[in-house]
């Protein structure tokens, strides 16, 4: 089953914010993420909020839950009074193809219709390569995406098998190239590297894939197995063997000279990109504490410190919004120390770091430390910012761990 919502105060039946929340907003870039709860299958490793047909049975629909969608996207523009366009759009889930390209089209004219999108702003769907073709590609392009995410996480059919994939191992690349046929310059692919079973020929037979993609961003993700999962089930009774830290740590170093040998550079532990017009802006937004409304079951929303998460159920989501009523489950009102503990665990997964003026006293000292340790590089420090080295990019939580 999905994971659990945070705990935190009670929000609001109307969704207000405090004033200090909307104070400058429209000064820091502004985006919306729209969760789609819907998958065709439920994958081994996955906690996200989605269900299958099966799982809500007659309770909730996509028509229904875009008749919501509608509403608390009227309900978002009135809490933030005359909203900053929107500069970046994230439709993920849970499978968002499977809403097909006219559902993908309306969930952008109800985007346009309550906030407008600002020039050049960025509008990205994941898709599961399985549920995309040549024709939904062209007509979602045509609808105004920019951008498309497609999950691929290995070339390997037994890799795949034990994620409980039902791709075959071609199609992410054919559907890569479909995209860029139809005129998408962004394209994506997502890698889970660490899969019991997965050997490093196998990792290196995805990245070749990827490769021969013609790509111009790829993410890669350690295998986490997280609690609540068929896969922590298994690991469990023993069927599968926990992911190896100090596997996961070569295929780490593998994948980053794949990418930097095919001209992609890292940008955020966890992502590489051709250019700085490759970069997702969406997911740098969130890396730099920018505002953003998520709208849809389960979404996680900030807006000038002040952060919020609706209720996870597609049926109970609807039915509140029908009734006039936020389906925001909670909220907290971040204190100004809970912010810089935020950037410094964000802003330092970024090759451009972290300025040394966030830390305090402790901090700095310790950021001392992890420049002799080779951590964090020496002439950046020098410059008054925190960057990662390699190594510490190994390390990244330890890291934070650190300076926090």
């Amino acid at each position: 089953m999905p994971s659990a919502l945070p705990t935190g105060d009670p929000a609001p039946p109307d969704g207000s914010l405090p004033v200090t929340a909307l104070a400058g907003l429209g000064t820091r870039p502004f985006g919306l993420y729209v969760h789609v709860p819907f998958c065709a299958t439920r994958c081994g490793y996955c906690d996200f909020n989605t269900y299958t047909a099966g799982e809500l049975g007659t309770s909730a629909s996509p028509e229904s839950w875009l008749e919501g969608l509608r509403r608390e996207l009227d309900l978002a523009a009135g809490v933030l009074g005359g909203p900053p366009p929107v500069d970046t759009v994230f439709v993920g889930g849970g499978t968002p193809s499977l809403l097909g390209a006219s559902g993908l089209a309306a969930v952008l004219d109800a985007v346009r219709s309550s906030f407008g999108l600002a020039g050049g702003a960025e509008v990205t769907t994941e898709s599961n390569p399985e549920s995309t073709s040549p024709e939904f590609f062209a007509a979602i392009r045509d609808a105004g995406y920019t951008r498309v995410s497609l999950g691929m996480q290995s070339a390997a059919r037994h890799v795949l098998a034990v994620l409980d994939r039902v791709h075959t191992p071609g199609r992410p690349v054919a559907a890569a190239v479909e995209a860029r046929a139809a005129g998408f310059d962004h394209v994506n692919l997502d890698l889970i590297y660490g899969t019991p079973g997965e050997s490093v020929d196998d990792l290196k037979a995805s990245l070749d894939a990827v490769g021969s993609a013609g790509v111009d961003h790829v993410s890669a993700y350690a295998l986490i197995v997280e609690e609540g999962t068929a896969l922590a089930r298994r690991v469990r009774r023993g069927e599968l063997p926990m992911p190896d830290d100090d596997v996961l740590a070569d295929k780490y170093e593998l994948i980053d000279a794949a990418m930097t040998a095919r001209g992609l550079r890292w940008y955020e532990v966890s992502n590489w990109a051709a250019s700085e017009a490759s970069e997702c802006r969406h997911n740098v937004l969130y890396w730099q504490g920018a505002d953003w409304w998520g709208a849809g079951p389960g979404a996680h929303s900030h807006v000038g410190g002040v952060r919020w998460w609706n209720v996870k159920h597609p049926a109970k989501y609807a039915s509140l919004l029908a009734s006039g009523t936020s389906p925001a489950a909670g909220r907290e009102v971040l204190s100004e120390e809970d912010r810089r503990v935020e950037r410094i665990l964000l802003e330092l997964r970024l090759a451009s770091g972290l300025s040394v003026d966030v830390l305090d006293d402790d901090g700095r000292s310790e950021a001392k430390v992890a420049v002799r340790d080779g951590l964090l590089d020496e002439s950046a420090f020098a410059a008054g910012r925190c960057v990662l080295t390699d190594r510490g990019r190994l390390l990244a939580d330890a890291v934070v761990r650190r300076l926090t």
